[in-house]
């Protein structure tokens, strides 16, 4: 463990191979919610360990950029564009985004053009707020999910999806239709549910039944437009060229119904040599002692992730969002994850880092100019044999395996859950040593002891850095 350092754990397990982890993917419509937060954890967590676990890594942002809900985004702008050139515009009309974080979208749009765009035909002022509200939209969110630590290597439009007369669908649904997985027929209406691409006609329609969906999926609205299917068609082509054989998409509970339709697509383009997994996770609730959270101010409708992050920081959130796995629901309390106690895991686990942190330089004070390095204290490793020295390397020899088995089943909280084992093992034996001054980690009167001790106090900081890494948290050296 202490000649691997950091690396201890580290696994070949992955081989190299190309995954692509998409994750929030939040439409560009307002600043992230606390809805978004999970996801943005969970997947961001899940990059980490598998890119510890072997494989090469891209964390992708699919920009969904296109559509009715990006005209609604750009009508709302123009009316606090309108506000910001000093127009009384009442209250925002149902239907369009009432949130206050448009008015520096429209203050912006005022600088920029005056009244120009009052006087401009419809159709080219909504463009052009169009282009800004969605830039303006993209840097909020880059920012709320920096804050969490979250950044995203790729930022995929899909706008380019629909650029140059929507080249790139048209040319997968030429390659789906040269495998033989499209045809002309009619669908049956939709059993008890209504559904926005279903149409009376004959029309053109993904056979996707042949590869493990439940109905096929049209691909073309009666108006020639093609439909959102059609969309995810062409970007899950996009991806498969880019040599991903690997596909993990982290998609919020209300999204289950994709989970077929998007895996039959998978089967279908790369003929079975890609994989798709798609990894539901759970709502999250917000309390303060007990009491539900009110909603933003700011947003309008809904608690803001940033709120949250502000409140009660990066490490907090991030650690407790993967403390229940993610198919479950979470119940998160503003309180409890601030308090300074063992009931608090992610407190339990840093001040086991700083607590490991303390004790090399309580070494330090008591053995001035002695070298702590890792092989003089590996060479000393031999002298461990109590009973909670025991337990605790027990508990770092499970780290390599866990890795490996959470990477396989795709479950980060694994890792956290592992930290806080480990964080308890830590601190019983420093308590063991409170009781007991023999079983102290620094013994002034026996150095090589002391070097032993030390080793394994290094291990269990090496380990516990790196969890934290994963979950992406700091591993700090002393709190206060």
């Amino acid at each position: 463990m202490l000649a691997e350092g950091g690396d201890y754990g580290r696994s070949t397990l992955g081989g190299g191979e190309k995954v692509n982890v998409e994750y929030v993917s939040a439409n560009p419509t307002g600043p992230m919610h606390v809805g978004h937060c999970r996801g943005a954890v969970v997947g961001d967590a899940l990059a980490n360990l598998l890119a510890f676990a072997g494989y090469e890594v891209t964390k992708e942002y699919y920009i969904n950029d296109a559509g009715a809900q990006i005209d609604v985004l750009a009508q709302s702008a123009l009316l606090r564009y309108r506000e910001a050139l000093g127009e009384d515009i009442g209250d925002i009309p149902a239907g369009l985004y009432p949130g206050d974080y448009l008015k520096p979208v429209g203050a912006a749009l005022a600088t920029e053009f005056a009244d120009r765009l009052k006087a401009m035909p419809a159709d080219e002022a909504l463009a052009i707020a169009k282009d800004r509200t969605i830039d303006a939209m993209m840097a909020l969110i880059r920012e709320d999910l920096a804050a969490l630590n979250v950044n995203h290597e790729v930022f995929f439009s899909e706008r380019a999806l629909h650029a140059n007369n929507a080249a790139a669908i048209r040319a997968a649904i030429t390659e789906l239709t040269m495998k033989g997985h499209v045809y002309k027929g009619k669908l049956p209406p939709p059993k008890g549910e209504t559904s926005e691409d279903w149409e009376d006609r004959e029309q053109t329609l993904f056979r996707s039944t042949d590869v493990g969906d439940d109905i096929d999926r049209p691909l073309m609205k009666s108006d020639g437009a093609y439909t959102y299917f059609a969309a995810d068609l062409a970007y899950m082509k996009d991806k498969l060229a880019r040599g991903f054989t690997k596909l993990i998409f982290i998609l919020g509970a209300d999204h289950g119904g994709y989970v077929k339709r998007m895996e039959a697509l998978t089967r279908a383009l790369s003929g079975g040599a890609a994989s798709l997994t798609i990894l539901l996770c759970q709502l999250v609730k917000l309390y303060r002692d007990g009491e539900p959270v009110r909603m933003s101010k700011r947003a309008g409708e809904f608690v803001t992730l940033r709120d949250v992050v502000d409140e009660v920081g990066r490490d907090p959130v991030r650690f407790m969002m993967l403390y229940r796995k993610a198919d479950a629901p979470l119940d998160f309390d503003f309180a409890k994850v601030t308090e300074q106690s063992k009931d608090n895991p992610v407190f339990y686990v840093q001040y086991a880092s700083a607590r490991c942190h303390s004790v090399f330089r309580q070494a330090r004070e008591a053995f001035p100019g002695v070298d702590f390095d890792r092989d003089a204290l590996a060479a000393e490793a031999g002298r461990l044999g109590d009973e909670g020295e025991v337990a605790l390397i027990r508990k770092l020899a499970e780290w390599p395996r866990l890795v490996e088995a959470a990477a396989a089943a795709m479950e980060p909280h694994r890792v956290a859950f592992f930290l806080f084992d480990l964080a308890s093992a830590l601190h019983s034996q420093w308590n063991r040593g409170t009781e007991n001054p023999d079983l102290r980690f620094v013994k002034v009167k026996e150095p090589q002891l002391t070097r032993a001790r030390l080793g394994l106090v290094q291990a269990v900081l090496d380990v516990l850095a790196s969890g934290l890494a994963i979950i992406g948290a700091d591993a700090p050296r002393e709190m206060r």
